[in-house]
């Protein structure tokens, strides 16, 4: 686990306006204009963002070699199978505020600037520490270790609930609305200039991600300590996640075993960093000081267990009863809030309740012991009962 080659300043300036120019384009041809995604344009976009992720992979394999070339791609798989995970938190955060599907967007793409200027910190951060304390790689392992513990621990949706410090603090010390006014940040309300809901959910999801990083940075320092390439896989597995997130939106609900896929790989990196932090050993206690004989787990083999770690917990999740059951649910309970609670557009109600009766008839396919537990869920079913009725009410 080398530092790797050299990088020159012409081309860290060349990378960081590149990724620049990416998050403006963004803005400025899809965001600035609230509009909701095809499923086709979120499928183009993400497939080009991807592609230009893996473009940018080959081209480290060939101008650097082999070796930074895996330890790109290795930080680039885990980076982005954190960040779907994180899409699902997205997800509860955005419902929670009931933000219309047109402005999601705007939201979002906040949320990954954001978090890639507080991970390019925290880059920052790791790379001094570990340039003048070798005992770091102990810590980073620990903290991969603790997390992987704490994903094999049930969750529930409102472990996510967007009520941290700053919200509260928000809300208390601001003047807010509870209406949208489209994507503005603030609008006025009998003569006086407020706040609407949209800086508050910018400020959740920024929160919320800022402490994402916490667990992928050791993550992928556990994979290169090159932190140019540990910087530009972070940044690529950014970038697309809006697109991305409108792609498999209907899809997170189901992937209900990637979170444990994320444990095993955190722990493995975690493993992998102390046995690191072994080899290069010098902390008095431990071994008098001296570098402890260790085998060390190689970036090829790295990335070969991430990856086949990914594949069968997707596949496993994609083929799960349980998995369609839960995700048909979700996303039932989620069009119903979205069709009485948050969009007012006729047209786009009118699709969001064609969704919601795809999914009743999906609830009704299901086997007999999933339908059984979904009528005694008596929330959900007084949820699906108002929409009808308010369906009804708005065509009679």
């Amino acid at each position: 686990m080398e530092p790797g080659v050299d990088v020159s300043a012409a081309v860290w300036a060349l990378t960081i306006l590149g990724i620049v120019g990416l998050l403006l384009f963004d803005f400025i041809f899809h965001v600035r204009k609230a509009h909701v995604p095809t499923l086709r344009e979120a499928a183009v976009w993400s497939a080009l963002y991807v592609g230009v992720a893996l473009l940018f992979g080959v081209g480290v394999w060939w101008f650097g070699g082999h070796a930074p070339g895996a330890e790109y791609f290795a930080g680039y798989v885990t980076e982005k199978a954190l960040s779907v995970d994180n899409l699902f938190v997205f997800l509860v955060i955005i419902s929670s505020f009931k933000v219309p599907r047109a402005e999601q967007q705007k939201v979002l793409l906040f949320g990954i600037t954001l978090s890639l200027l507080a991970r390019t910190v925290f880059i920052l951060i790791g790379a001094a520490l570990i340039s003048l304390f070798s005992w770091v790689f102990y810590l980073f392992g620990l903290i991969l270790l603790i997390t992987a513990g704490n994903l094999f621990k049930p969750e529930s949706e409102e472990s996510h609930a967007p009520d941290n410090i700053l919200i509260r603090f928000a809300r208390k010390r601001l003047r807010t609305t509870d209406e949208y006014d489209g994507d503005r940040m603030s609008t006025v309300v009998d003569g006086r200039r407020v706040m609407t809901p949209m800086p508050l959910v910018m400020i959740a999801i920024g929160g919320t991600d800022i402490m994402f990083a916490l667990d992928s940075i050791p993550a992928i320092f556990g994979l290169t300590q090159n932190v140019y390439l540990v910087f530009t896989a972070t940044a690529f597995s950014l970038l697309g996640l809006r697109q991305l997130y409108f792609l498999i939106d209907g899809l997170l609900d189901r992937l209900i075993y990637l979170t444990y896929g994320l444990a095993i790989i955190l722990g493995f990196i975690g493993v992998k960093l102390i046995l690191h932090a072994l080899h290069e050993n010098n902390v008095p206690f431990i071994n008098g000081g001296e570098p402890v004989p260790v085998i060390e787990i190689s970036t090829g083999l790295s990335l070969l267990v991430i990856l086949a770690v990914l594949v069968i917990t997707v596949v496993a999740s994609l083929v799960s009863a349980k998995g369609r059951a839960q995700n048909t649910v979700s996303a039932a309970r989620r069009h119903a809030q979205e069709y009485l609670d948050v969009e007012r557009d006729p047209e786009v109600r009118e699709e969001i309740y064609r969704r919601l009766l795809t999914e009743e008839a999906q609830l009704r396919r299901l086997p007999e012991k999933y339908r059984r537990r979904i009528r005694e869920e008596e929330k959900l079913m007084a949820l699906l009962r108002r929409a009808h009725e308010e369906h009804d009410r708005n065509n009679a």
